[in-house]
């Protein structure tokens, strides 16, 4: 099969596609025939081996996968002989962000992890892109409390992680203020958001205006920087460790009544956020934006793009023909 390969850390240059021998199913995994999968800012993170601490999942000194990749969407095409929840055919989409081997014709997932039913009427692109920024932004915002008309700023809006957050927050019928760049104002507003600034033209942490959520999806502004928009028991939560790692101390001081505070939520069960993303999926209650589409061919292009932290969305790549990438 043809997969996607790097024998060690480094930017995209290190990476290489080959034919490889096609993985054979244990008696408790599935064989998956991956149609879709993303490039995205955790398989970037893989690729390079930064964070460092990154390194203490995905190997030390070199990767301990040397085919990339950390999501998928694709047909199940065959079985252990004790899967009892799955069949050949079934169409399924799944998540592990530590590494999945997915940007290969073929991969194997055991049937207890972070693997759901793709619904009828939503394409292979369209799964792939709903499951590592989907995930990341439901576990940052399900610790988080909200009241109907709260209000929340999400900056970086236009990230799988942020457009994610807004659609999920939506569904919270909170107020939500985004920030995004110029070229994505009208996408952003087509969320359904009340209000999107631009952040080439307005400094979102000098507006005359309190939240109690402010969600930092891009991890490029910092808690002392938002705390003048904050309410006196605002909750700051950003997707990046920060500055020396200072939102982890942060979220570690105690907090007192009525004082604004940081939150720094790991993201763990990948599972429950892929089944909570295909029920979602199936009420049409969440729709994934989609950035671009590369052929496995381009993989390092995809990933030179990712890293660039200009993508409106998902990075697809594709690992069957467009015909059979966008079948339902």
């Amino acid at each position: 099969m043809k997969a996607v390969l790097r024998k060690k850390y480094g930017a995209p240059d290190v990476l290489s596609i080959e034919d490889v021998k096609a993985p054979v199913p244990t008696a408790k995994e599935v064989l998956i025939k991956v149609y879709a999968t993303t490039v995205n800012r955790t398989d970037c993170s893989i690729l390079t081996g930064k964070p460092w601490v990154m390194r203490l999942f995905v190997g030390l000194w070199k990767p301990k996968r040397i085919i990339t990749g950390t999501d998928f969407a694709g047909q199940v095409e065959a079985i252990g002989e004790d899967v009892t929840e799955f069949r050949v055919g079934d169409r399924v989409f799944g998540l592990n962000d530590e590494g999945l081997s997915s940007h290969a014709e073929y991969m194997t997932i055991e049937e207890d992890q972070a693997i759901g039913m793709i619904p009828k009427s939503i394409t292979y692109a369209q799964a792939a892109a709903s499951a590592e920024g989907a995930h990341y932004a439901y576990n940052f915002l399900n610790k988080i409390s909200l009241k109907k008309g709260d209000k929340v700023l999400v900056n970086g809006a236009t990230g799988a992680i942020g457009s994610a957050a807004i659609q999920l927050l939506l569904l919270e019928d909170v107020e939500i203020t985004a920030v995004c760049d110029a070229k994505s104002v009208s996408i952003i507003e087509s969320l359904g958001v009340h209000e999107v600034i631009n952040y080439q033209e307005r400094d979102f942490t000098k507006i005359d205006k309190k939240f109690q959520f402010v969600f930092d999806a891009v991890g490029k502004s910092r808690f002392k920087f938002c705390k003048s928009i904050m309410t006196s028991d605002g909750v700051y939560v950003s997707s990046e460790l920060g500055p020396s790692a200072e939102n982890i101390f942060l979220a570690l001081i105690k907090r007192r009544k009525d004082r604004q505070r940081v939150i720094f939520p790991i993201p763990v069960n990948t599972k429950r956020s892929i089944r909570h993303m295909s029920d979602l999926l199936a009420r049409k209650a969440f729709k994934p934006l989609i950035d671009r589409i590369y052929p496995i061919e381009d993989i390092a292009e995809a990933f030179r793009f990712v890293q660039t932290g200009m993508k409106t969305g998902n990075v697809i790549l594709k690992i069957v023909p467009p015909a059979e990438l966008t079948k339902m």
